[in-house]
């Protein structure tokens, strides 16, 4: 079993990282919406062991999410169009929060509206409640009708919705962004600019499948976040632009199954990464990353993972 942070001394963690004034103690951590509030995964892998949990979208207000049919699987890779179901954020700080805090785990809570009001509702309402270190908004949804990828493929418009959550909190600001744009550097300096103390990318890239018998679209919405194994070359290399262009740290996602994919993550720039979808096949995925790289430290006789950080032999350097 991997060892809870807590059982590290945290001074000699090889694994520890910095988003800001936060330290993390390590760069593992479970993507909104693929580990529910943290509960649901509870008696299913070491929750002590993660770097950080990220919650499910929290928005101002309960949210039924889209009609079924929501999720299809592909080959390569999970079609989804929840819709960012949700408690809302009173009845997340009631019923969910006290377990949340209580599992001595760095929390991130995602943050979702349709509107920057509501965003900036919800981030109001959480600042008033101890035991959350930021906010990650999700500024990328591409399975709702209002809000969510508007917000991140204009840069203004991401750093007009960045500026104004920042006015509210000391806490960490982490725009999620999406990958379904020409160029996610030029968002992510928006974001930068306007006091954003990390960026996570890519959210899913926009998707879709066809029933041939029925002719009908696998999904109610008709098109849908796609993400899994097929995504990682393209979160890759959406992670390698963004490192290149910004100072502050950023956050890789997509595809990542173990060690190894987290590893080409962080050799592109990538200061933490994110497992989402293989959470779904085997929720112990995050602490097994966490020991591969544990194991991947040691025998490459690195002092910190901090030492791979961009470290890509890419010929330009």
């Amino acid at each position: 079993m991997v060892p809870s942070f807590a059982q590290i001394t945290f001074a000699m963690n090889p694994l520890r990282i910095k988003i800001a004034h936060v330290e993390f103690p390590n760069p593992v951590f479970v993507a909104s919406g693929t580990f529910g509030y943290g509960q649901e995964a509870a008696d299913l892998t070491n929750i002590a062991a993660l770097g950080a949990i990220i919650t499910k979208s929290i928005g101002a207000q309960p949210r039924l999410g889209n009609p079924s049919p929501r999720l299809f699987e592909t080959p390569a890779g999970l079609l989804n169009s929840i819709g960012l179901q949700n408690v809302g954020v009173h009845s997340f700080i009631q019923e969910k929060l006290p377990f949340l805090r209580a599992q001595r785990v760095p929390l991130l809570v995602n943050v979702a509206g349709r509107t920057i009001e509501e965003y900036e509702e919800v981030v109001r309402t959480l600042e008033a409640h101890e035991g959350i270190l930021g906010y990650e908004l999700n500024f990328s949804c591409p399975n709702v009708k209002e809000g969510g990828l508007e917000f991140s493929q204009k840069s203004e418009v991401t750093a007009m919705a960045t500026a104004r959550i920042r006015k509210l909190t000391k806490r960490l600001v982490i725009p999620k962004l999406t990958p379904n744009v020409t160029r996610v550097s030029e968002i992510a300096l928006a974001a930068e600019a306007e006091g954003a103390d990390a960026v996570s990318l890519i959210n899913t890239l926009t998707g879709m499948a066809v029933d041939i018998e029925t002719r009908r679209p696998r999904i109610n919405t008709i098109v849908g976040g796609y993400s899994g194994p097929a995504i990682k070359p393209v979160a890759l290399a959406k992670v390698y632009e963004t490192a290149k262009a910004v100072k502050i740290p950023v956050i890789g996602i997509g595809g990542i199954r173990n060690w190894q994919d987290a590893v080409e993550f962080f050799l592109v720039g990538a200061t933490a990464v994110q497992v989402g979808t293989a959470s779904f096949v085997d929720p112990r995925t995050g602490e097994q990353i966490v020991q591969g790289l544990l194991d991947y430290l040691k025998r490459k006789q690195l002092a910190s993972i901090n030492e791979l950080r961009g470290r890509i032999d890419d010929g330009r350097s």
